[in-house]
């Protein structure tokens, strides 16, 4: 639907005014202006959001002068937009510290699912609660707000129960930058659009969600190519779509959901190439009797334009998308379009919690035990971030995690066999949709397996491990901190990559200069008001 002159508003981009829907994201903007890209990279080429998420860092730009994420920044009425960052000279003022001395009882980081999930269990203790994501809204990926989502009830629900609750603190656009405090007073650094905080914490929840799993193909960093969930989550942020002609491919039940998002949003999507044979699929589609809802969900998402044994070889075009090549059975095929969608998996966020001492388990998430405890003391984690398993599974183990942080386990233990449930489903999509061999294979010796540093895979021939590259090539050094190629690396040679020590993101330097040893809180403490009755 074409939005109405009321539903407007005007931002600068590049100088240039632009009139964009109310509500949607900055990387919006820039996709509506051919040919959509946000930056030029070390070598020169046009880039684009390709995780729509906040993990690539491609969408980097001037806003209002200061260094932001296009894909997490809503636009506002005046904004001043800039993608030449030697042109913006900023007259905004600077971002500043605003101290170190708030704290809580408990802070949980992330407000997807698990983490909404994990206040509202909480909550009715009493106990004061932060709860901070970096995306704009709560609801973390699933649930992501914008002018092109619509948001289930659930979410609805969930978003009017927190507001309910006079001891929770909702941080919205608000990330992690590193860690603070001491063994005795545990906190975490914090930064906003414009300040930077320690948050002191005596009980934490990490609800970190998952990232997707971007393999690199020849053509991957062509603006146009995306994540499956990274064009859900641009839609959704008001990335226009409308008459586009769209390919997906990859694996899994997001491939699907991803091509309904487009159709939704007027797009044509003509094909969607899933790599399991039919034979997986019958097998996996046979196990969902247990999971009705999921049958029937997939059911409806089911589309003429899906394939089997099908995945992506390269994409092709002139500074931007224009052709795919895939592979299938019978031979290749070449298709036009103006945007590809890969879909090959989700991983863990776990740099937070190593960062802070929680070990891994064997789905390379963080490892917990029955009540949601990590091997960290005071620590708990829910959710994506100890092992993809959908958000059924994400809200039970926020739940859990949240009545066992505040000492309620009874409450905690009675909500074990429904995650029980939710787990075997997580183990169903892992057994059936385990990645071919050939998507391993994809890449050529000059595709760019570092995207941030523009490091090739020639360059990685000879080295042994994450960190002998990272030496001798830049690989993992970028702004993303090696979340893209980190995962690409571990997936294609088995390399491990380091968690940080110290820093989790790029941070303003006002922040980093502002932070000092930790004092005793005052007058920003967030203290216990009760939990306010369902």
């Amino acid at each position: 639907m074409t939005p109405t002159p009321s539903t407007r508003l005007h931002v600068q981009l590049d100088g240039r005014p632009m009139s964009i829907a109310t509500g949607s994201s900055v990387a919006a903007a820039l996709a509506a202006r051919a040919p959509g890209n946000s930056r030029i990279s070390v070598t020169g080429e046009k880039r684009a959001a390709v995780c729509g998420m906040g993990v690539c860092h491609e969408c980097r730009v001037l806003i209002n002068g200061h260094l932001r994420l296009a894909c997490q920044t809503p636009c506002e009425e005046g904004m001043r937009i800039d993608t030449v960052l030697e042109r913006a000279a900023s007259s905004a003022p600077p971002a500043s510290f605003n101290g170190h001395n708030s704290t809580c009882d408990l802070l949980i980081i992330g407000a997807g699912p698990a983490g909404m999930a994990a206040a509202l269990a909480a909550a009715p203790s009493g106990r004061a609660i932060v709860l901070v994501d970096d995306n704009p809204a709560t609801g973390g990926q699933i649930w992501r707000d914008g002018p092109g989502a619509k948001l289930p009830v659930q979410a609805r629900r969930q978003r009017e129960r927190l507001a309910r609750h006079t001891n929770i603190r909702l941080l919205c656009g608000t990330r992690v930058a590193g860690m603070a405090g001491s063994p005795n007073h545990p906190a975490l650094l914090l930064e906003d659009a414009h300040h930077g905080w320690v948050q002191h914490y005596r009980s934490l929840i990490l609800c970190t969600g998952a990232r997707e799993l971007l393999l690199p193909f020849p053509g991957w960093t062509l603006p146009g190519v995306t994540g499956a969930g990274g064009l859900q989550a641009l839609i959704k942020a008001g990335v226009p779509v409308r008459g586009q002609r769209i390919v997906i491919a990859g694996s899994g039940p997001l491939l699907l959901a991803a091509a309904r998002s487009a159709s939704q949003a007027g797009a044509k999507v003509v094909r969607i190439a899933e790599q399991a044979d039919w034979r997986a699929l019958l097998r996996f589609s046979r196990g969902l009797t247990r999971w009705p809802g999921k049958a029937l969900q997939a059911a409806t998402l089911f589309s003429p334009r899906f394939r089997t044994a099908s995945h992506v070889l390269d994409a092709t075009g002139d500074g931007r998308l224009q052709q795919v090549r895939l592979r299938r059975a019978e031979g290749e095929e070449r298709i036009a379009c103006h945007r590809l969608a890969c879909g090959f998996g989700l991983v863990p966020n776990t740099q937070l919690g190593q960062m802070l001492g929680c070990e891994l388990n064997s789905h390379k998430g963080l490892k917990v035990n029955e009540l949601l405890q990590t091997s960290a003391p005071g620590i708990f984690a829910a959710g994506e971030c100890t092992g993809v398993g959908g958000s059924e599974r994400a809200q039970i183990q926020g739940a859990i995690a949240g009545h066992a942080a505040v000492g309620e386990l009874a409450l905690a233990t009675r909500l074990l066999p429904g995650l029980a449930r939710w787990q075997a489903f997580a183990n169903a999509l892992h057994r059936h949709f385990t990645l071919g061999a050939p998507l391993l294979t994809l890449a050529r010796p000059d595709t760019l397996i570092c995207r941030c540093e523009d490091v090739p895979q020639a360059a990685l021939a000879g080295h042994t491990s994450w960190i002998d590259a990272k030496l001798h090539t830049r690989c993992g050094m970028g702004a993303c901190q090696g979340r893209v190629c980190g995962a690409a690396v571990q997936a294609l040679y088995g390399w491990q990559p380091a968690p940080p020590k110290h820093l989790l993101t790029p941070t303003r330097i006002d922040t980093l200069a502002g932070f000092g040893p930790p004092d005793a809180p005052h007058d920003n403490t967030l203290r216990p008001r009760g939990g306010s009755p369902e």
